[in-house]
This record gives structure tokens, C-alpha cells and sequence, in this order.
């Protein structure tokens, strides 16, 4: 049977969607230079990504690598205080200390927070019909909501979710090459967020050593962009898994509370879709990568979760809940928040507790379906139907859904996937003039860190 032109286009270029991914991987290990090496490797397995990860000298993080340019242009304003790029010393651990505190919460209450914000955006969706959505967006606004709420202790007004919303897809965006940044969309958030400092509105310490403007940038960029982001990324995976595949989700509503299932559920699509591809960090001394080899002060390792991920399983490129019946994070290469030894993310603890809310709440409503296809970066956003709760299992527009969507994804994966490539490219390139990052460290002594004095009442 002949195809039709965008089905035969799609077939002809469906190699384009991977060499996009693997493309950026390349650039990744690449713009650091002859001083980069990544793990795991063909040579240098899991064992290794362990134990340099886990090595005292693997704590540099911005200085020094040219990958860090692209970061800091990704996701400025603010990126010299990001938590994520903060090199170690007095300032990291003050930001470090402050994001423990604001994270901090009992377990009901960090729950029913994450239940009331996603049900919130639920209750804007028809329960009449078949709704056609991309779940990253769909959820963007309740963690934009619940992050709000940590920091300022109270409920969220619709203006500031909007900041918060357009800034975070902003960033997405731009770190998925599938849009330019927009640096006055994201000015607008932060301006809203020095005035509420300077009128002491948030309830928390902030850290000391930051300036009021760093005290800005360390809101923006910790809660408002990686914090919204990551929740938002995380709860698309594991709703398009389930969407993708009926018989888990079938075993997931028929047992709601079955905490230990949907755990299992979440260290799945964790393992097969890790929220990070490359981290980077630069030795600031000496580490032995093998009984011949030492990596110098000053190399880049860039240490590559998927491939991480992938080693030790049977079927790893299979999304199985049920392997982990049998198997403990601790014993097997699974590290979705990082390692205890060089920066856990902080949420360690927050993600699942609000993931397993989140999900509840949507599969109490909804059944989900998708023919997309499902990546780790998932550029589409994670297109999805949700189907409600009252409506008959099949219908002829589920079926007439399902085949747009199938078709759709496939068109975008071509358009998108120049697109990424055009933008992709002119974005290196525009960062690589810019260099923030590197300037940033030229203009200060090494070891450098300003200190600023505490500033009224924002400071309490």
C-alpha cells in the first residue's frame, strides 16, 4: 500500500529525530576541547563513571569548561548563582543550605499541595470529551503553582503562574533547540521577583552571601526555572509511559494506592528516561581514571546518564516496572537524582513524594493514550489524549485522535528536527561569541566569591 506524502516523508527521515539527539551529545562532549573525556565509554564502564563521580576532586562546575558556556547562556538570568553552577565553596553551600530549608515540608502536606495544584489545572479540561494535549504544558502552570507556594508560603495568583509558566517554557525551549531564548520574557519574571524580595514577601532566609540582585537570580534559577522545568519533564515521562502502555496503567488504576507499584512505575521511567543526558563537571585536581591514567586538574568529564542507565539490565531499552520487584536503586546503576557525593539534586527526597501525587490525580480522572514517540528529551512535550473516566473505551473519534497523532508526530519529527538543527547551531555559536561563562571567571581572581552583607527584611 502506497503512503501518503507526509507518511512517506516521515519513513524517508526517520533517522533524523536520533541523529538530532546524538548530534547534541557529540556537540556536548566536543566544545570542551581535547580535555574531555565521558563516561561511560567503551573502554571506561559503569565502574568508573562510580567512582569519578564520586571523587573528591570531580567538584568543579562552570570554570573552565567550554560546555558551560552553553549552559549559562541557556539559562540566564542568574546562571552564575544557579545552585547547579555555583562552584564549590562558601557561596555553595549557603545556596545548597537555603534550598534544603525552603524544600523542606512533612510528606502530607507536600503531597496535598502537589494534589490541589495539578487538580487545578485538571478542572480546565473538558470531562466530556477526548482532549488532545502535550502533558509538559498541560502540567507547567500547577508546578509553576506549588513552586510558588514554596517559596512564598501562600496560594499562588494567576499572574504570577503566567510569569513563572512563560519563563520556565522559555527555557525548555531554548534547551531543547526548539526556540530561540527570549531574555525580556524572562526579565519580566525576574522584576516581579526583586520587588517582592525588596518588600520582604518571602517568608525564608535568604542566603547571606548573595546580593540582592544574586538573591533574584537564586529564586528565578533554582525554583522558577530547574525546579518547574523537572517536575514538569518528570510528570510528562511517566504519563507518557503509561499512555504508551495500557497494561501498566490498567494495573496502576485498578490498585490506586499500590505505593510500592507506582514506585516502581517512577524508577522505570526514571532509568529509561533520565531527567539529565550530560552532566559536566571539571577536576580541580588530579583523578585516577584507571590503573594507567590520570585525569589533570582542569579536565572535563562528562558523565552520560542514559548510557549509565543502560548498563547492567536485561532488555534495558524496555520499559519494565516489573524488573524492580526484585532489584534496589542501591545495588544496581541507578542514579536519577545523582550521587550522595557530588551534588544530589536537592528535590531527592520532593520528586517522588509530588510525582506519585500528580499522577494519582491525573489517573483518577483520565485514562491516557499515545501513539507519539516517547525519547528522554521528549522535544514534542509529550503529546497525549486524555480520555475521561465516564467516556466508553473506544469510540471512533479515539480512533480518528489516535491516528492524528501518530501522523502528526511523525511530521514534526522532521520539521522539528531542522528546526533544532538551525537554532541548535545559532545559538553555539551565539554563546560561544557571548561566553559568559568564561568571561565571568576571567574578570575574577581565582577563588574569588563576593560576599554580600544581609539586606532588610528579606534577609529574616
Amino acid at each position: 500500500m502506497r503512503r501518503s506524502g507526509p507518511e512517506a516523508a516521515a519513513a524517508a527521515t526517520w533517522w533524523l529525530p536520533r541523529g538530532v539527539v546524538a548530534l547534541r551529545v557529540r556537540i556536548f562532549e566536543k566544545v570542551n576541547g581535547d580535555r574531555a573525556v565521558t563516561l561511560p565509554s567503551s573502554t571506561h564502564g559503569p565502574e568508573v563513571f562510580e567512582r569519578v563521580y564520586a571523587h573528591p576532586a570531580a567538584d568543579g562546575r562552570s570554570a573552565g569548561a567550554g560546555l558551560s558556556d552553553l549552559f549559562w547562556y541557556w539559562l540566564a538570568p542568574g546562571p552564575e548563582v544557579h545552585q547547579e553552577h555555583l562552584e564549590p565553596g562558601e557561596r555553595y553551600e549557603d545556596v545548597a543550605a537555603t534550598t534544603r530549608r525552603i524544600l523542606a515540608g512533612s510528606t502530607a502536606d507536600l503531597t496535598a499541595a502537589a494534589a490541589r495544584a495539578v487538580a487545578r489545572v485538571l478542572d480546565t479540561v473538558p470531562d466530556t470529551r477526548i482532549s488532545a494535549v502535550r502533558l509538559r504544558d498541560l502540567v507547567m502552570p500547577a508546578w509553576a503553582e506549588f513552586c510558588y507556594r514554596l517559596v512564598f508560603q501562600e496560594p499562588c495568583p494567576s499572574h504570577a503562574r503566567d510569569l513563572i509558566t512563560a519563563h520556565a517554557h522559555d527555557v525548555i525551549t531554548s534547551l531543547k533547540c526548539t526556540g530561540l531564548r527570549h531574555p525580556r520574557r524572562r526579565a519580566r519574571l525576574t522584576a516581579y521577583l526583586h520587588d517582592r524580595i525588596t518588600a520582604g514577601d518571602v517568608p525564608h532566609r535568604l542566603p547571606g552571601t548573595l546580593s540582592r540582585q544574586e538573591q533574584v537570580h537564586y529564586l528565578q534559577g533554582t525554583f522558577f526555572n530547574t525546579a518547574v522545568v523537572q517536575l514538569s519533564e518528570a510528570t510528562a515521562h511517566v504519563l507518557l509511559a503509561l499512555a504508551r502502555h495500557p497494561q501498566v496503567q490498567h494495573r496502576l488504576v485498578a490498585d490506586p494506592e499500590d505505593d510500592r507499584y507506582l514506585t516502581h512505575i517512577l524508577d522505570e521511567t526514571m532509568r529509561l528516561y533520565p531527567l539529565f543526558g550530560i552532566a559536566h563537571r571539571i577536576t580541580t585536581g588530579e583523578v585516577p581514571l584507571d590503573e594507567d591514567t590520570v585525569l589533570p586538574a582542569g579536565t572535563v568529564v562528562c558523565f552520560n546518564y542514559p548510557a549509565y542507565h543502560a548498563t547492567g539490565y536485561d532488555r534495558p531499552g524496555e520499559f519494565d516496572p516489573d524488573r524492580w520487584t526484585d532489584l534496589a536503586s542501591k545495588d544496581v546503576h541507578h542514579i536519577p537524582f545523582g550521587t550522595a557525593a557530588n551534588r544530589p539534586c536537592p528535590a531527592w527526597r520532593l520528586s517522588p513524594l509530588v510525582l506519585r501525587a500528580a499522577v494519582r490525580e491525573v489517573m483518577s480522572r483520565f485514562r491516557l493514550d499515545s501513539t507519539a514517540s516517547h525519547t528522554r528529551s521528549i522535544p514534542h512535550g509529550a503529546p497525549c489524549l486524555l480520555i475521561p473516566r465516564g467516556l466508553p473505551p473506544a469510540s471512533r473519534r479515539l480512533m480518528v485522535l489516535r491516528r492524528f497523532v501518530r501522523l502528526r508526530d511523525k511530521v514534526e519529527d522532521i520539521t522539528r528536527g531542522v528546526r533544532q538543527l538551525v537554532l541548535g547551531t545559532v545559538m553555539v555559536l551565539h554563546a560561544r561569541r557571548l561566553r559568559p561563562a568564561t568571561r565571568y571567571f576571567e574578570e575574577r581572581p581565582a577563588g574569588h566569591c563576593p560576599v554580600a552583607r544581609p539586606e532588610g527584611e528579606n534577609n529574616r
